[in-house]
């Protein structure tokens, strides 16, 4: 037996994950278990879960392997300064002694945090580091069910990398190309983030929800004046718009001139069209870019399949479109696309490419649902709710899921934390909040009483497997939640003449479909299909809700409030339920209702976590 722990840690969203004999074992998160949402911190927890999920010591594992390389790193950062200087000196300045402190002796660093897990752990040698582009690319590659395939990677930067191209052909990777700081579209997109008033490596992911609100009229300007793209797709970014390179801020005077606004200030500034309208022209320049990519890269390497990572590949609005060209025969992304999947790409690096173990190609993916994390008996979650003073009613499997139905069909909104937790930032059906998707107040409710975030944020439908070409315009399996597609002509209710005219938010209240909680503006949705094989639990629920109403679809969003990571254990769950307006929680075989609590347990989530 050969096991190899994967680290990723200081910068954002550290994780570990546990390898033996090759076998995806376990993976999971910092931020889950510390409560600090993208926690970038040594991820001592996550080490100490994967490894007592193993049924191993620090000291009994073969190799432990750091997702990506330090001293290349500080070659980049060094090279930038000196290349800009005078430049930049103040950030300069500011970072200098954290790496001659740190960072330039991670190794050092690395051996005394793992100490800490096991004092007869003694050796240093058994520690290993990759690169960073290499650990995401081989994150997508050897997990998925491909025997080959290009795969693509783009994020903000690793070390100097920011776009790579890689080709997989067994247990071979090999990256091909690669587009280097500053260019970067993760950077990029993240410094449209920024002026918009989301903070960076984080609200990414509302810039693409708040898109669909707006207009692409400054895809031009954006061409025109900050990025110089080639027909390959390939792409050169005019740096006097920006200011990250050497600075501290992503943007400068001259990006807020050139669109005629300074940069959005959330704490005083709402949200009007016009920053809708940037989204919108950004995230069409992103979709362009990686269509661009994908078919220059079919036309020169010309195999069948596509694999994605890296921070972009989250951008589901863009793998959808991607897909909706039909480039390629088949696409698969890494659920656990950003830095996180660093962990066990690099541990998957260091099993298939430095050692040559051959693959076995599981024809699903080897990601398990991306089920990863942690799971709790039925004994630990009634213990930890009897200790938190809960009040709960235990049923059998068949009557707890026609219970959970009969509420959700009441227009209820529910926790339901079932079987072990997600790896990657998507709930699946083990930490999600859920509703009914055919309700019109579902998706407004939702955001401002239970989660407590902006009205505009869309949410995700989880579907039977069978049944998703009947409501979407999609032929292939998305048990990820990570491509976008369109509502199925058949379920759309198209706007009046008036409802037609309406601008931005105003659209957010009109009916379009048969399940308006989870059809956004433009009519797509971003799907996960649900699977027996997987999540056997979550999918008997989709079919029980289908057999009394008709309609195989809730709303799924992660199990949080704003600002809040995922949860993790019993009590978060419990937490987070009195924290907000969800009706009912459902834990284990263990059935809450909100009624029926001490009212002395609420709790005030507004403000208890930092607003992303």
């Amino acid at each position: 037996m050969k096991s190899i722990l994967g680290i990723s840690a200081f910068y954002h969203d550290s994780s570990a994950t546990i390898l033996i004999d090759g076998e995806i074992i376990a993976a999971a998160q910092e931020e889950r278990f510390t409560r600090i949402k993208h926690d970038a911190s040594y991820p001592f927890n996550a080490v100490e879960f994967v490894l007592k999920f193993a049924n191993l010591k620090l000291s009994e594992v073969d190799q432990i392997i750091f997702y990506e390389k330090p001293f290349l790193k500080f070659e980049r950062l060094l090279e930038t300064y000196v290349a800009f200087a005078p430049k930049g000196f103040k950030s300069f300045c500011k970072a200098m002694p954290v790496w001659l402190r740190d960072k330039l002796f991670q190794k050092k660093q690395l051996f005394n945090e793992l100490k800490v897990h096991d004092e007869k752990f003694n050796d240093e040698n058994k520690i290993f580091f990759s690169d960073h582009h290499l650990s995401h690319a081989s994150s997508a590659f050897f997990p998925s069910p491909f025997s080959e395939a290009i795969v693509l990677t783009a994020d903000g930067v690793g070390e100097w990398a920011t776009s790579t191209v890689a080709i997989g052909i067994n247990n071979n990777l090999e990256i091909k190309k690669e587009i280097h700081f500053p260019h970067s579209l993760g950077l990029l997109y993240s410094a449209f983030t920024y002026y918009i008033g989301f903070k960076v490596n984080s609200g990414e992911y509302k810039l693409m929800g708040l898109a669909p609100y707006g207009k692409p009229i400054y895809e031009e300007k954006i061409i025109n004046n900050l990025i110089d793209i080639k027909d390959d797709g390939s792409f050169h970014l005019k740096q006097d718009y920006f200011n990250y390179a050497t600075g501290l801020t992503m943007t400068n005077k001259k990006f807020d001139d050139l669109f005629g606004q300074d940069k959005r200030d959330p704490k005083k500034n709402k949200i009007t069209q016009f920053h809708m309208d940037i989204a919108a022209s950004i995230q069409k320049v992103t979709e362009d870019i990686m269509i661009k990519l994908a078919r220059s890269l079919k036309k020169e390497y010309n195999l069948p399949n596509l694999c994605l990572a890296g921070g972009v590949a989250l951008n589901c609005v863009a793998n959808g479109k991607i897909l909706k060209e039909k480039i390629f025969e088949n696409i698969w992304i890494q659920p656990a696309s950003g830095d996180a999947g660093g962990s066990l790409g690099a541990a998957l690096a260091l099993w298939h490419i430095e050692q040559k173990n051959l693959r076995t190609i599981n024809m699903k993916d080897d990601m398990k649902g991306s089920y990863l994390g942690p799971e709790y008996s039925q004994n630990i979650i009634e213990n930890e709710l009897k200790n938190i003073g809960a009040k709960y009613e235990v049923l059998e499997e068949k009557d707890l899921i026609e219970k959970t139905v009969e509420s959700l069909s009441n227009g209820d909104a529910i926790g339901w934390f079932q079987g072990r937790m997600e790896f990657g930032p998507r709930a699946l059906g083990a930490r999600s909040i859920l509703g009914d998707a055919r309700s019109t107040e579902m998706q407004k409710n939702l955001n401002l009483k239970v989660k407590y975030r902006e009205s505009f944020r869309p949410f995700a439908p989880s579907i039977l497997e069978e049944d998703v070409k009947e409501w979407f315009d999609i032929e292939t399996k998305s048990p990820y939640m990570l491509l976008v597609a369109n509502i199925n002509s058949k379920k759309v209710i198209k706007m009046n003449e008036v409802e037609d005219k309406l601008f931005g938010i105003e659209k957010l209240n009109i009916k379009r479909s048969e399940i308006p909680a989870v059809t956004h503006v433009d009519y797509s949705a971003r799907i996960q299909t649900v699977s027996k094989d997987t999540n056997p639990k979550y999918f008997e629920l989709l079919k029980k809700f289908k057999e009394k109403t008709n309609s195989p679809v809730l709303v799924n969003t992660s199990f949080n409030v704003r600002g809040e990571p995922i949860v993790n254990t019993p009590t978060d769950a419990f937490n987070c339920f009195m924290g907000t307006e969800l009706d009912n929680l459902v834990i284990g075989n263990c059935f809450l209702k909100k009624i029926d609590q001490n009212s002395q347990l609420k709790k005030d989530y507004k403000n208890e976590f930092e607003l992303d």
